[in-house]
């Protein structure tokens, strides 16, 4: 069964995708702790991994 709560872990985890700063998503799920913003709340898998080391090296 699928929470409600999920939408909060699918939202914080959709904004760090899209790029948005850090500290303003923290400011936006209201935690006091970055650590529970990136390390609880942000899931990215491979393939967000994979598009950042792309952009690093100019592959895309």
């Amino acid at each position: 069964m699928t929470h409600p709560h999920v939408c909060r872990h699918t939202y914080c985890s959709n904004q760090a995708r899209a790029g948005m700063n850090p500290k303003t998503l923290q400011y936006l799920m209201g935690h006091s702790d970055i650590g529970v913003t990136l390390n609880t709340y942000t899931h990215l898998k491979y393939d967000a991994a994979k598009d950042e080391v792309l952009k690093m090296t100019g592959s895309r």
